[in-house]
């Protein structure tokens, strides 16, 4: 099975890189019951809350942009397979010039360290939101057991990588042609990014959707893990509108392969559609 969907954006290459997959439960979703939620995955030919865990590679001539790196083994057999996917897309990882983290959540971040705390990434410089890096960092926000894991764990990322951290704000450029998109309220600096090259765009909204079979039908709907719910609802909305006027291509962290598509209104909301 392939872990990586290519495309062009002019002269870049885009290519997303399927760490692996998982099966949310209905109580993720905090203002959707059981009926709706029933209906939406019938609507979209599924049987169960689906989701993706992805990572990004940009490619230009002499620079090679990865975008977060997966969950590792933090969520079971059906993930960690990032170095599989970075083979199939012939990367190495002394490869990566620049390593940008969408947000600073487990899923994000945890394969940009082994498990003893090694930075995968040897040669990379590290790019974070300054927002989002003030929010892990602060440790009085993490007051449950669960919580200060997530807080140690971006820490320990921080830490492997330090001086070569950059905090970036507002669009700030990453790379050639790559600019931050910021996307705020699922964390405080969470954010996406953007591809231009030309007349050539493409955007990938981070983590405005984790469940595309009920948040694109239904943008309204929000998912636990939402720092601040109505901020992230609100951006979710403004995200999919923008994707779908301006006929980009896009992505997600959290979008289901072939991961690289186009967006059209659908009813209240939106559908994928083909046509890279």
């Amino acid at each position: 099975m392939s872990r990586i969907t290519k495309t062009t954006v002019g002269e870049l290459e885009v290519i997303s890189l399927t760490d692996g997959d998982f099966i949310f439960g209905n109580e993720m979703f905090s203002n959707a019951d059981d009926t709706e939620i029933a209906a939406l995955l019938a609507q979209d030919e599924r049987e169960a809350v689906e989701t993706n865990f992805n990572a990004f590679l940009v490619k230009n001539k002499d620079q090679t942009v990865l975008i977060d790196a997966g969950p590792r083994d933090l969520f079971g057999d059906t993930c960690g397979f990032l170095p599989d996917a970075l083979l199939e897309a012939e990367v190495d990882p002394a490869d990566v010039t620049h390593l940008f983290f969408t947000h600073l959540h487990p899923d994000h971040i945890a394969g940009a360290i082994t498990p003893e705390g090694a930075a995968v990434f040897p040669n990379a410089q590290v790019f974070v939101s300054e927002l989002d890096h003030r929010f892990w960092t602060d440790a009085s926000l993490f007051t449950d057991e669960s919580s200060q894991q997530w807080h140690q764990l971006a820490l320990a990322v921080l830490n492997a990588y330090a001086g070569r951290v950059e905090l970036i704000n507002g669009e700030a450029l990453i790379a050639g042609g790559v600019t931050m998109l910021p996307l705020p309220g699922h964390t405080p600096g969470h954010a996406g990014f953007r591809v231009d090259d030309g007349n050539h765009s493409f955007a990938q909204v981070g983590d405005v959707v984790h469940a595309q079979s009920l948040q694109l039908a239904n943008p309204e709907i929000s998912v636990i893990f939402d720092v601040d719910r109505e901020v992230a609802r609100a951006t979710r909305k403004r995200a999919l509108d923008m994707v779908a006027t301006d006929e980009l291509l896009f992505s997600g962290g959290h979008i289901m392969r072939p991961t690289i598509m186009r967006l059209e209104r659908y009813g209240d909301g939106y559908r994928l559609a083909d046509g890279q």
